[in-house]
């Protein structure tokens, strides 16, 4: 990258919005953004953001892509590495191997920008089928950005065997599951989590503990499918109708931009999927 170039991009940084815009597309990685995306992440308006993503592009920092019928708008990586190389050619007195770290690179030569990966624990009472389907879900659907436990207040010895039946026909590996207790994450060296969401019907006849620490929190409470009655068929229906209850959540809170969001705006979010995304998909 040549003064003028550097300068057109430091032009193109100058703008509040437009830093930011940056700074959000560096964390969405390789996944990118749609315009929509953004401009809901950042409240800002279409126009306006239409406007500092064409300056951005101009710029060479971010670069957009088609894909199906939707633009996806990612970090320039090339563009930025370039920019790095201007600002630090003369790095440590002309010793640019001491500024290697900040030009490293994975070995199939892509800039190693990869969104964290957080923890998520799922409470209900038994961990017998609730909190097990959203365990399993979660790690089978987004198990490259999220590491999903799950545990009851009460766990049964067992799983139940409804719910292993779901889990099989819907493709999820059984092996690695069992009824855990809450309190093997309330120990000292247990996991630390960024979300805890309890799925119990009603949390204070269910027991379902108030979380310490600073994970963000939510409760999904709905029905037991354990206490279903009926005929098999009835008590099936009742857990394929949990299970997907759970995906509709699952798939609502994976969709977040979390990097994105202040904490305030991640309850908020995190609080309506409780309350919106209670349907059912098979």
């Amino acid at each position: 990258m040549d003064k003028n170039s550097a300068l057109t991009a430091f032009a193109a940084l100058s703008q509040e919005t437009r830093l930011d815009v940056l700074r959000l597309l560096i964390r969405s990685g390789e996944d990118g953004m749609a315009a929509g995306e953004i401009g809901a992440a950042l409240d800002v308006r279409q126009n306006t953001m239409s406007t500092n993503l064409s300056i951005l592009a101009q710029s060479g920092l971010i670069r957009n892509e088609r894909q199906g019928r939707s633009i996806r708008y990612f970090a320039d990586v090339d563009g930025l590495r370039g920019l790095l190389t201007y600002l630090m050619d003369d790095c440590c007195g002309g010793r640019p191997e001491l500024c290697a770290p900040l030009f490293s690179q994975t070995k199939s030569g892509k800039h190693p920008m990869t969104r964290p990966k957080y923890n998520v624990l799922f409470i209900c009472t038994g961990n017998s089928a609730r909190s097990i389907f959203a365990e399993s879900i979660l790690r089978r659907d987004a198990g490259d950005r999220f590491t999903a436990w799950s545990a009851g207040t009460k766990p049964r010895s067992e799983l139940n065997p409804f719910a292993l039946e779901i889990l099989e026909q819907k493709g999820h590996d059984i092996s690695v599951l069992r009824a855990k207790n809450v309190g093997e994450f309330q120990a000292e060296d247990a996991p630390k989590f960024d979300f805890v969401f309890t799925v119990c019907d009603r949390a204070a006849e269910e027991e379902c503990p108030a979380w310490s620490g600073q994970p963000v929190s939510a409760h999904w409470g709905m029905p037991d499918p354990v206490k279903a009655e009926g005929t098999d068929a009835q008590k099936a229906l009742a857990f394929q109708q949990t299970y997907g209850a759970l995906q509709n959540r699952i798939k609502a809170f994976t969709a977040l931009p979390i990097e994105a969001l202040d904490r305030i705006s991640l309850q908020k979010a995190v609080d309506e999927i409780g309350h919106e995304n209670a349907g059912v998909s098979a």
